[in-house]
């Protein structure tokens, strides 16, 4: 069975572990690098995975090496690996955004095979949405084995471009927040309407939860879905001129614009 060893032990490392597990992954072939002592006792509590301190001994031997830290220290966590990194090698795969492959290229060698990924924070639940991106190095069975991994937390997509990586965290990787905000504001305005909030609450949460399954599991697009309950001159078509008459979809482009751009910011600030 494949060897992982995690470089990090935080939320999205312990979703992974949980979800291969789940899959039936042995947990005596994954490996946890973790500096927190409650962390690690944790991880080996919770999961039955081995845990260590520092990244030379758990790394060594590894097929892959799952990269989940914070990009402000990818560097020097690939300075400890960089000797591993020989042909044939492990493969590394990153879950941290806005590093580029040049930047893991210079860290680990011009040889690493290396999957970029960008998940999002539904993987705690199982419900993720990844983005990956190989560097030429991967084999076909390394890619297998990367999407397997973040398969196990969600669904994935091979985006042949990296520079659309940053449009993917854009998208997906931050995209969690844009319908919480939608969420929130329905409720304020629900509870200024009139309603309790608890009210409010459950009637938006399970609003948003049935119409993503409707998106999800029928096979209409969301603008003919939208068509459908828009009934003319009713309730629905005076809200939906609301929002478009106050450039709704202006301002979602602007948003998810800019996300990319920070994007593009954060690998010129992380990349050393």
């Amino acid at each position: 069975m494949t060897t992982i060893c995690f470089i990090g032990g935080g939320n999205m490392a312990r979703s992974l572990i949980g979800g291969l597990i789940a899959r039936g992954h042995q947990a005596q072939h994954i490996r946890v690098v973790e500096p927190v002592a409650e962390l690690r006792d944790a991880l080996r509590a919770d999961f039955g995975v081995a845990v260590h301190d520092s990244s030379a001994a758990a790394a060594r031997s590894a097929d892959v090496i799952v990269l989940a830290v914070k990009p402000q220290v990818m560097a020097a966590v690939c300075g400890q690996l960089a000797e591993l990194a020989t042909v044939p090698g492990p493969l590394y795969l990153s879950i941290a955004a806005g590093i580029s492959h040049a930047h893991y290229s210079r860290w680990l060698g011009a040889s690493a095979a290396l999957v970029r990924a960008m998940p999002n924070t539904p993987a705690l639940i199982s419900a993720g949405a990844c983005g990956l991106h190989a560097n030429p190095a991967v084999s076909a069975e390394q890619r297998r084995l990367a999407a397997e991994i973040m398969g196990a937390v969600g669904d994935t997509r091979w985006i042949a471009d990296e520079a659309l990586m940053d449009a993917v965290t854009a998208v997906s990787g931050s995209g969690p927040a844009y319908f919480f905000l939608l969420m929130e504001a329905m409720i304020e305005a629900a509870v200024a309407e009139g309603l309790d909030p608890d009210d409010a609450r459950a009637l938006v949460l399970q609003t948003a939860l049935g119409a993503a399954r409707m998106a999800r599991e029928g096979s209409d697009a969301p603008g003919e879905l939208r068509r459908r309950v828009t009934s003319p001159n009713g309730t629905t078509q005076a809200a939906v001129e609301t929002f478009e008459a106050r450039g709704l979809r202006e301002t979602v482009a602007a948003a998810i614009h800019s996300a990319t751009e920070r994007g593009r910011q954060l690998a010129a600030e992380f990349g050393g």
